[in-house]
This record gives structure tokens, C-alpha cells and sequence, in this order.
């Protein structure tokens, strides 16, 4: 609820910032188009729901920022997008409460006429220096808004292709705005030299009188007190629940590597990995949003707090399973091992994949094996180019049949390809997408040498191995060579039972336990037995002269 408070209070605020530097932009056309724009921009946030919409939203972002300051464990390790955003966060008070008593209070109190030729009046003419004073706030607040929009966004799919275009308007909205104040400044420099037009202006605004201009500046060092008040009060409290929490002792977290790190109770994994110097990925930096902090928990997970409602539906959106949790959401209460999931330079496409099965997990997979036999000397006499189609002919084919029988494609080496069943659901329905997939790969390859029969010295000829068992699937590999793909055992044994093709003649070889829980429990193919190294008993397997033989009942 924090988190949803933070960003919708954020947001309106942000919306409030980009509309008023829009504004100050139509300084670049005219005084007058400025004073019309702030009309119209202003009108909802002088109503009174409106100024209670703004001020809310400014005072509930203020009060969830000292929230934030509170529960945040170290100050001083962050990364330097956090500190900034920070630290500007809570620049912006002290910045403003000028502007807003010279404006909104003195109008409400005094009967000023607070509009833009007012204020350019006092930044161009009377005080320069307070001039200054709100372009650094003008500045401070849109860096917030962008940072805060930055951490909210840039693990989402689109953000990679539209960072660019984000990134010129986030340098031109506030480039535009202080080219207009300029103008707007310069142009009432000019009018202020009529002295006639001065003394109007000065009669229609009403400004503030000495001792009114008193009050105000009152008023401005109570608010400075006050807000630095309060910042050095959470500091206090952040000492003193130090203290306290030191009695209760320290917590250790072990890391991969023999790496352990003791920490007072109730501070995040995160916030232990950053004080301890190790490197731990966190895009939205500790929000819970990214998910790239990811941890396996190794060790002490019964003994952890239970995940809150946002951990668990980012943790339930990503398909994790119940021993990986957000490390900038856990507080261990007891000493626990982890394991970090992502690398600690981790980008928006790492935290969007590697859902639960495929962060490394043992399971029950069907293996399929498949290679083009003869194609070295069929491609010995042909160009490059068609070697190429040929190849690219096969492989899509090929991929089209696994893929339409529920496969995935792991791999293709050479003139071979390697594909998975069975890495989500039931192991009986791989069985049988498998069993259909190479029937459809025998259909493809037949189709091939009857379309290309002009073409082609010879048919083509193909060797296809399905074994099922016990691999460890996840993505690996590194950059853009990564992928989902299983090892172990059975993955040498379907490779081996794909060779065996040549030495039976046939197209397919697979093993009878891939029939029987395929639903193929007749008597189909001549039944061999194979000796694999490393199992104790032969492997009984089953020769197919055409996978196309394999009933339609098998998918």
C-alpha cells in the first residue's frame, strides 16, 4: 500500500511539475500567452478539491519520503541514481516554501495578484536572487520526477526501445521552460522601463507590504525549522532503533563463496549485500518492482517473515518458487543462506525471464535428437547460398513440426537439432507431443524431397533419438547466447539413441518407456536392447524404419 501511495502521490505531482514547465515554455511566444496558459492550467488546482488533491499529494510524498529515510538501513551505500534522487527529494521543500508563501499564501492572505507578470517582476526586477532560488527548484523537482520514473519504468519491455525519446524529452522539457522564463523575464524588463506601465502593474498586483513581506519571512523560517526538524528527527530515530536492535544481537546471512555478513535484525538481504560491498543487482533499487534482488534461500526459509502481498504477487507474476524471495523485502529475524539469482550488472530483460522451472530445476523431460544423415558430401558439390536455403529449409520445418507438437527448440548444432518436451506439464503428454513431433518431422522431411526432387541428387535423409529422463533445466549460457536448455544423463542417452539409427537403418529410435507413457502399450517397431554407459541394466528401445509408421493416436 505504501509503495501504490508513493507512486500515485509521485506521479500527480510530476504531472503538476510537466503542465507548469509547459507553461513556462509559452514564455517563448509572449507575457500574455503565459498569463492565458497559467489560467487555464491552474484553474483545477485553485478549486478547492483541487489545492486539497495537490497539497495532499505533496504532503503524503513528503511524509512517505521521511518513511522511507526511516526504514532505509544505510546511508551510504546506494548507487549514486538513488542518492541523487534522495537527496534532491529533500531539497525540494526548502527550495519551494518560498515560492509558495510569495505566491499562493500571499494571494490567499494579502489579495496579491499572483500571476506570471508578478512573479517575473520579482525574479528580473526587485530579487533576483529568489529568481535564482526557483530555477534550482524548477531543476531539482523535474530530476526527481524523472528519476522516479526511471525506477518505476525501466525494467518494463517497452522502456528499452523508447529510453532514447524519454531521455531527449526529459532534457527538453526543462531547457524549453527556462527559455521561456527568460523571455517572459526579458519582456517585462522592457515593459518595467515605461514607468507608467510600471506603476499600473504595480497598483493591478497589490504587492505585499513591508510588514506583510515580515510575516512571510517568518512564516519561512518556522517551515525551515520545522522540516529540518523533522529530518534530524528520523535520524534520532533511526539511532536509536540502532541501538535497540543491537541488544537483541545480529543475524547472519551466508553467501555463495563462504561470504557471511552479520547484520542487525530487520535489515533487508539487500541492504546487507550493499553494506557489505557485495555486488547485488537491483534495478528499481529496493522498491520491490524489478524482482532482478532475487534470492534462493537456501537455508532458514522456515524461519523467515512471510512475504508481504506485493513480494508475493511479483514472486506468483514471475512463476518463482517458494524458496526464492525479493532481498529488498526480506528481513531475517535469524540467520539464513542465500544465493543470488541474477547477476549484479542484471538488465530489464534478465528480471522479466528465468521464470521458477527455468532458473535450474531437476525434472522429467523428453529428449529428442535429430541429424540430417549424409549431408556433408550431398553439400560437398553445391554453392554456399544453397547449402544455406537448404539448411534453412530444414531447420524451419523442423522447428514448425516440435513446435506445433508442443516442443521447444533448444538448440541446433550443425545440421542437427535438439529439442525439449515436457519442461511444463504432465510427463505422459511429452511423451506423446514427442512421439507426434517426429512423425511430423518424417511428413516435413518427405515433403522437402518432393518439392526439392529436381534439385537434390539424393532424399533427405534424417536419424531421430526420444529418451526420457531426469535433466537439469534452466537458462544458461552468457549475453545473447543464452538459453533455456537441459543437461544430464538422459540428454547423452537421446544423442546416443539418435546414432543408433544409423546402425539399425531407420529413422527413428526411442526408448520403450517414452511408448509406454506415450499410450502406445501395442507392439510397435523391433525392440532392441542397448547397452549406455553408466546404467547397470540395458536400455530397452524400440526401431522405427519410418517415424511416419507412429500412429496419429500418439499426439
Amino acid at each position: 500500500m505504501i509503495r501504490k501511495l508513493r507512486l500515485a502521490s509521485g506521479l500527480l505531482l510530476f504531472l503538476f511539475v510537466t503542465a507548469h514547465l509547459l507553461n513556462h515554455a509559452l514564455g517563448l511566444i509572449s507575457l500574455r500567452a503565459m498569463e492565458l496558459g497559467a489560467e487555464a492550467t491552474l484553474y483545477l488546482w485553485q478549486t478547492l478539491p483541487g489545492m486539497l488533491l495537490l497539497y495532499g499529494a505533496f504532503l503524503l510524498h513528503l511524509g512517505l519520503a521521511f518513511v522511507a529515510l526511516y526504514r532505509r538501513r544505510n546511508l551510504l551505500r546506494m548507487s549514486r541514481a538513488e542518492a541523487a534522487q534522495l537527496l534532491a527529494g529533500l531539497s525540494i521543500p526548502p527550495l519551494l516554501i518560498l515560492h509558495i508563501l510569495g505566491t499562493r499564501v500571499a494571494e490567499s492572505a494579502f489579495g496579491v495578484e499572483s500571476g506570471y507578470t508578478y512573479v517575473l517582476l520579482i525574479y528580473f526586477l526587485y530579487d533576483p536572487l529568489s529568481g535564482w532560488q526557483q530555477v534550482a527548484a524548477l531543476l531539482v523537482a523535474w530530476t526527481h520526477g524523472c528519476f522516479g520514473l526511471f525506477f518505476w519504468l525501466r525494467y518494463r519491455p517497452w522502456f528499452v526501445r523508447w529510453r532514447s525519446a524519454l531521455l531527449a524529452l526529459a532534457t527538453v522539457f526543462p531547457v524549453l521552460a527556462l527559455t521561456g522564463v527568460l523571455a517572459g523575464g526579458r519582456a517585462v524588463q522592457r515593459l518595467a522601463a515605461d514607468p507608467d506601465w510600471l506603476a499600473a502593474a504595480q497598483a493591478r498586483i497589490g504587492f505585499a507590504s513591508a510588514e506583510e513581506v515580515a510575516i512571510l519571512a517568518r512564516l519561512e523560517n518556522l517551515f525551515l525549522a520545522a522540516f529540518f526538524g523533522i529530518v534530524l528527527a528520523v535520524l534520532a530515530a533511526r539511532w536509536l532503533r540502532h541501538v535497540l536492535e543491537a541488544r537483541r544481537g545480529r543475524v547472519e546471512i551466508a553467501y555463495p563463496g563462504g561470504r557471511k555478513v552479520r547484520v542487525l535484525p530487520g535489515t533487508t538481504i539487500l541492504e546487507a549485500s550493499r553494506g557489505a560491498g557485495i555486488p547485488h543487482a537491483s534495478l528499481c533499487g529496493g522498491r520491490g518492482r524489478c524482482s532482478t534482488c532475487r534470492v534462493e534461500v537456501t537455508r532458514g526459509l522456515e524461519e523467515l517473515p512471510e512475504a508481504s502481498e506485493a513480494e508475493r504477487q511479483v514472486l506468483e507474476r514471475l512463476g518463482l518458487s517458494r524458496r526464492v524471495r525479493l532481498a529488498c523485502q526480506t528481513r531475517p529475524e535469524k540467520g539464513l543462506a542465500v544465493t543470488p539469482l541474477l547477476p549484479a550488472a542484471a538488465t530489464a530483460k534478465e528480471a522479466r525471464s528465468a521464470a521458477g522451472h527455468l532458473q535450474g530445476s531437476e525434472r522429467e523431460v523428453v529428449i529428442l535428437f535429430a541429424d540430417l544423415r549424409g549431408f556433408t558430401s550431398l553439400a560437398e558439390n553445391k554453392l554456399p547460398y544453397d547449402v544455406v536455403f537448404l539448411l534453412n529449409r530444414y531447420f524451419r520445418a523442423t522447428g514448425m513440426a516440435i513446435e506445433g507438437a508442443g516442443g521447444r527448440v533448444d538448440k541446433f548444432i550443425g545440421d542437427g537439432v535438439m529439442a525439449l518436451f515436457g519442461v511444463q506439464g504432465p510427463l505422459e503428454t511429452a511423451c506423446r507431443n514427442a512421439l507426434e513431433a517426429a512423425r511430423r518431422m518424417a511428413e516435413a522431411i518427405e515433403e522437402i524431397n518432393e518439392s526439392l526432387a529436381s534439385d537434390l541428387p539424393q532424399p533427405l535423409r534424417v536419424g531421430i533419438g526420444l529418451h526420457l529422463g531426469a535433466v537439469i533445466v534452466g537458462e544458461m549460457g552468457y549475453g545473447a547466447a543464452t538459453g533455456v536448455t537441459a543437461i544430464g544423463d538422459a540428454v547423452n542417452t537421446a544423442s546416443r539413441l539418435e546414432s543408433l539409427t544409423k546402425d539399425y537403418a531407420v529413422q527413428l529410435v526411442v526408448s520403450e518407456e517414452v511408448l509406454r507413457r506415450g499410450g502406445l502399450t501395442e507392439s510397435a517397431g523391433a525392440a532392441h536392447e542397448v547397452e549406455i554407459r553408466g546404467r547397470a541394466q540395458p536400455l530397452a528401445v524400440r526401431a522405427f524404419a519410418d517415424a511416419r509408421e507412429l500412429p496419429r493416436e500418439a499426439g
